[in-house]
């Protein structure tokens, strides 16, 4: 365990997005509750992100392990039809990320949310201890749902993902624990 006594790891799945002053004061709050993992959006920016990283560590200075903070680049659930005609953002999404991830490093955080479609691309650009947690994790037979950019666990796994995020193929299953124990084998 890290910073509380406890049977589990927690990712506290925020995706903070405001200006530097709001995120790193919530930050604080949250680095004293013990969580082993938190994120923020990486369209707030260095600044934020900074901001985001000080007021965390303030929060956990009385843990010996402290949090790792990470930032979501893009949604699994956007495509390039989404990034261009909804948010106008023109770049290529290999590009968007690749960036917003470089500047989660140089903003001190510890790795990104991607999808596991461009694991191996951060790591290249960012370094293979900048950890990549993927969503967007789906079965070969499961729908991709709302999904855009999906992979599967084994799949992640060779595509350079540190860790997986997995919601629906689990908790939608009729037999959860067999989903999950399913998805750890894949994926270790």
């Amino acid at each position: 365990m890290t910073s509380v006594s406890a049977p589990h790891k927690v990712f506290l799945d925020l995706k903070l997005h405001d200006i530097p002053n709001t995120v790193k004061k919530a930050m604080q709050v949250i680095g004293g509750y013990g969580v082993d993992m938190v994120n923020v959006h990486a369209a707030g920016g260095i600044s934020m992100m900074k901001a985001a990283k000080e007021g965390l560590m303030l929060g956990a200075a009385r843990f010996s392990d402290k949090p790792k903070l990470i930032a979501v680049t893009q949604l699994t659930s956007t495509d390039s039809d989404t990034l261009h005609n909804e948010l106008l953002i023109d770049k290529p999404m290999d590009e968007v990320v690749r960036q917003y991830a470089l500047n989660a490093k140089k903003a001190g955080l510890d790795g990104v949310v991607c999808s596991a479609v461009e694991a191996a691309e951060i790591h290249e650009a960012c370094g293979l201890d900048f950890l990549t947690v993927t969503p967007g994790i789906r079965f070969a037979e499961n729908a991709t749902d709302d999904q855009k950019r999906v992979m599967t666990p084994a799949q992640a796994k060779l595509a350079g993902s540190d860790y997986i995020v997995v919601g629906r193929p689990i908790t939608a299953a009729d037999r959860p624990i067999d989903a999950y124990t399913r998805c750890k084998e894949e994926f270790l």
